[in-house]
Order: C-alpha cells, then sequence, then structure tokens
C-alpha cells in the first residue's frame, strides 16, 4: 500500500504545476491533500 501526503497552496495552483501529470505517473493507494 502507497499513501502519499502532499501540501498545496491551492487545489488550482497545484494543478497549474503538474500536480495530476505527476499523479498519472506515480499511483498511490491514498492520496492526502493539506492546504499550508
Amino acid at each position: 500500500m502507497r499513501i502519499i501526503s502532499y501540501n498545496v497552496n491551492g487545489l488550482r495552483a497545484a494543478i497549474k504545476k503538474g500536480f495530476v501529470d505527476w499523479l498519472k505517473t506515480d499511483p498511490a493507494d491514498v492520496i492526502c491533500l493539506q492546504e499550508v
């Protein structure tokens, strides 16, 4: 099982920086997003 915890400064900003593309190349079972 792979768990990823990711600190983001807003979901839109993370998407603009390539977060979705990164998830496609490095899949996980659980993804936790924390807004800083």
